[in-house]
């Protein structure tokens, strides 16, 4: 069960109502540190999936053939009238129930039920709770405080029990987000990551498969980074070049890194 992502956002929750209603009015519209969206739209993108979650709303008449990122782009637009108000009052009405959602996605059957998330691959419920905390983190720690965002508010340092979760689910998301990504994986590489969040893991091919695993024998390539810059260069918020020291074959480890873009 993923008791440990459900903590972590729990946390990440607190931390976002602590900076949202402290926003002024001229914050609220800073561009923020997610390409295209600005501090407004970003809330709005954490509001309105916790309100899905909560009260779903009509399925439309036909079913909408997109790719993740579009749809939250579309929730996004739909409140582009709203004022800023509006817009952190339905965070803190729907967060505590999104929330309890997640805790009830931790008991059987539910927790082991597999399910599709449109074209981030399939995951059992539970681990639901993990992708809440990547969401959470990466918006709010990345995207909305500085130095990558525009906000500037003081919180309490990141730890293992905040970030684990963050790494967990970017870990379990890489072998199913980007279909065809085995192909640029041509050797062992091992992926060092230090400080909170931070452990060690191994990424091979098996087939058509990336497998994530323990580390196991020698690697053709060890890349090493911050658990903190992973989130950021995983997701192309920075180059990895930026972040990262290559030891070993650095074409095995550039080929598969200039590809890879966690959602």
């Amino acid at each position: 069960m993923s008791a440990e992502g459900l903590a972590s956002v729990a946390r990440s929750i607190d931390e976002v109502k602590q900076v949202i209603t402290s926003l002024t009015d001229e914050e609220w519209t800073r561009p923020s540190g997610c390409s295209g969206w600005t501090v407004r739209d970003l809330v709005a993108h954490m509001s309105s999936n916790y309100k899905e979650m909560v009260e779903p709303s009509p399925p439309p008449p036909e079913p909408l053939d997109l790719p993740a990122e579009r749809l939250m782009d579309l929730l996004v637009d739909l409140r582009d009238g709203w004022t800023h108000e509006q817009i952190r009052d339905e965070y803190l009405q729907y967060c505590d129930g999104a929330f309890s959602g997640l805790t009830a996605l931790q008991d059987e059957p539910l927790a082991s039920t597999v399910i599709p998330l449109v074209d981030l691959g399939s995951y059992p419920m539970h681990q639901i709770a993990d992708a809440y905390a990547f969401d959470h983190y990466c918006h709010l720690r990345i995207d909305l405080l500085a130095p990558h965002g525009p906000i500037e508010r003081d919180l309490p340092p990141a730890d293992d029990a905040l970030a684990g979760p963050v790494v967990g689910w970017m870990l379990a998301g890489l072998p199913q987000m980007q279909p065809g990504l085995h192909e640029q994986l041509t050797g062992r590489i091992r992926l060092q990551l230090d400080g909170p969040g931070g452990g060690s893991w191994d990424l091979s091919r098996d087939g058509d498969a990336i497998v994530v695993g323990a580390p196991d024998g020698d690697a053709e390539a060890v890349v090493t980074s911050t658990a903190h810059d992973f989130v950021l260069w995983g997701t192309v918020r920075t180059s990895w070049r930026d972040a990262c020291t290559v030891e070993g074959n650095e074409a095995v480890a550039a080929t598969f890194l200039d590809a890879l873009n966690i959602v």
